[in-house]
């Protein structure tokens, strides 16, 4: 619910009541002695009407990603700051006039990670469409998987590869779009059904310089590292 408030002059009708509501910007109000407190009142709904993109833009982030602050936001303010991991933050600032446009991004934090990601923004700056989703803008433009909300990631299966034992690669420029995601490839094998990094296991079966000669050597070498046959065999044929 938005509440509108209105402070009549001692002269009115002859000069305009003022108005103030929470939101990111109030509308022009034009007042003449013929003026009613209801057109006002019309005038604050209609106005109401064009800020539902903002709120559906903010609404996206606080959903979908680690807001860290505001931790209750008003319907007044316009920016959020994410928790990007490894001591990077973003604080994103939409403009309340067009949600849908580039917003402004100031990167906070020190070490290559922030540096990194300051570097992609500014270079894929030009990708921004305003057609696509906010939230599949700020994917493309930072090259990496958003960071979800806490409460969610508990609710969510985390999990690990079953070579380099964690939950998401590192948030690096040579990874391009493996960037920051998580496991994508998962043994079918009933009896294994492990979680694997694709980008991991190709690295590991290049390092095994025998494997195009003796593939018996690969598959023993894989299954007494704790790899099921299936995967073996199938990631050797990708690769191949």
């Amino acid at each position: 619910m938005h509440i509108i408030e209105i402070q009549l002059d001692k002269t009115h009708p002859k000069c305009p009541p003022s108005i103030s509501a929470d939101v990111p910007y109030m509308f022009d109000l034009k007042w003449s002695t013929h003026s009613r407190l209801k057109d006002v009142v019309q005038k604050f709904k209609k106005h109401l009407e064009k800020l539902q993109a903002f709120w559906s833009t903010l609404d996206d982030i606080d959903r979908s990603l680690w807001v860290v602050d505001p931790k209750q936001a008003s319907p007044s303010v316009s920016y959020r700051q994410i928790n990007m991991g490894n001591d990077c933050f973003i604080m994103l600032s939409i403009n309340a006039f067009d949600p849908r446009s580039l917003p402004e991004c100031r990167f906070i934090g020190s070490g290559p990670i922030v540096n990194l990601l300051r570097n992609r923004w500014r270079r894929n700056g030009k990708r921004w469409i305003k057609d696509k989703q906010f939230l599949e803008n700020l994917k493309c433009l930072l090259e990496t998987q958003l960071p979800i909300p806490p409460d969610v990631q508990k609710n969510e299966q985390q999990v690990e590869c079953g070579i380099c034992y964690a939950q998401s690669l590192p948030i690096d420029e040579e990874l391009r779009h493996k960037s920051g995601t998580g496991t994508d490839y998962t043994c079918d094998n009933t009896s294994c059904k492990r979680a694997f990094h694709s980008i991991c296991l190709v690295d590991w079966l290049r390092s095994i310089t025998t494997t195009r000669q003796y593939v018996k050597f690969l598959v023993s070498q894989l299954t007494s590292a704790g790899l099921c046959m299936n995967v073996a065999l199938v990631v050797f044929c990708n690769i191949l």
